[in-house]
């Protein structure tokens, strides 16, 4: 069975991989997990610059997943390359840097330092950060704004370029396309839903910045139907995610169109996940008698 695909003319053992945010950079999960034999490491955002994040509380369960509200808490590229980027160079698994930014240029800031990295493979960008420029307004919810960032950072990447898209938006199909159009090489979604919980008995919001991203199974029907309108929107290829657990999750995706899929959340319930998936995805092409995975890809029409 051949289960290898390819994103930007990037070749990967698996279409297996992690979700930003929810993996460390790989060094935080290695006593469990192979690191080896997974498709790929998605590190957690990146930024310039140090982020301390918000203030805590920064998680609450909910039913069916869990609200965070972490701020994209990172160390900065200078400690992610010696530190996290030295780590994954031992090994054999493509590595995609999550960049995150307040701003247009220190997206661009990260994107040319990371540009020297040899160990880079891709470049996933975090398009549901806050563009403090414009109000605030997440670059992933403006057509425009999503295009202007994916055109200077095609400019200055020397690596394939993942849009990663917010699902808080009116149209998906619109914005996959929009990211398309301004030169992306791929797209990933879904990002979390924003959400809020209120604890009755205190009177206070779960959160201390009131609302958060919504992750886990809960979102796997959502997240399902916008791959499904983004893979059918554009020509370019489609990662998916959003409450991803086993084999059978990641099979809806890929039936749907995602080229590849993404674990998050789970992570954080069994860190077995991403390598049970893998296991899984081979035991049903076999058990179907699916030679290729391509012939998966978009099997649902």
């Amino acid at each position: 069975m051949n289960t290898k695909v390819k994103i930007a003319g990037v070749e990967f053992k698996n279409p297996v991989m992690t979700a930003s945010g929810t993996f460390g950079s790989g060094m935080e999960y290695s006593d469990f997990v192979d690191l080896s034999k997974l498709g790929a490491v998605v590190t957690k955002g990146v930024a310039a610059k140090p982020w301390a994040g918000n203030d805590t509380p920064r998680i609450a369960e909910t039913y069916g997943g869990m609200l965070n509200a972490i701020g994209l808490q990172n160390p900065g590229i200078d400690t992610f390359i010696e530190r996290d980027l030295a780590f994954l160079k031992d090994y054999d698994t493509k590595v995609i840097v999550n960049v995150c930014g307040k701003t247009v240029e220190e997206y661009l800031e990260v994107v040319e330092r990371l540009g020297h990295e040899k160990r880079v493979d891709l470049l996933e960008i975090n398009v549901s950060c806050p563009n403090v420029k414009e109000g605030a307004i997440a670059f992933g919810q403006d057509p425009k704004a999503l295009s202007h960032i994916t055109k200077e950072i095609k400019k200055k990447a020397v690596q394939p370029v993942i849009m990663k898209l917010s699902p808080n938006v009116t149209d998906i199909a619109l914005m996959a396309k929009t990211a398309e159009e301004a030169g992306a090489d791929a797209i990933s979604l879904i990002n979390t839903i924003t959400g809020m919980k209120i604890d009755i008995y205190r009177k206070k919001f779960a959160l201390a910045n009131k609302t958060g991203g919504l992750s886990g199974p809960a979102i796997k029907p959502v997240a399902v139907r916008m791959v499904y309108q983004a893979a059918h929107a554009v020509s370019i290829p489609v990662i998916g995610m959003g409450g991803i657990g086993n084999a059978e999750d990641a099979l809806e995706f890929i039936m749907a169109g995602a080229t590849a899929v993404a674990i998050g959340a789970m992570n954080f319930v069994n860190p077995y996940a991403t390598v049970e998936t893998i296991e899984g995805i081979e035991a049903f092409m076999k058990s179907q008698g699916v030679e290729d995975i391509g012939q998966l890809i978009g099997a649902v029409n």
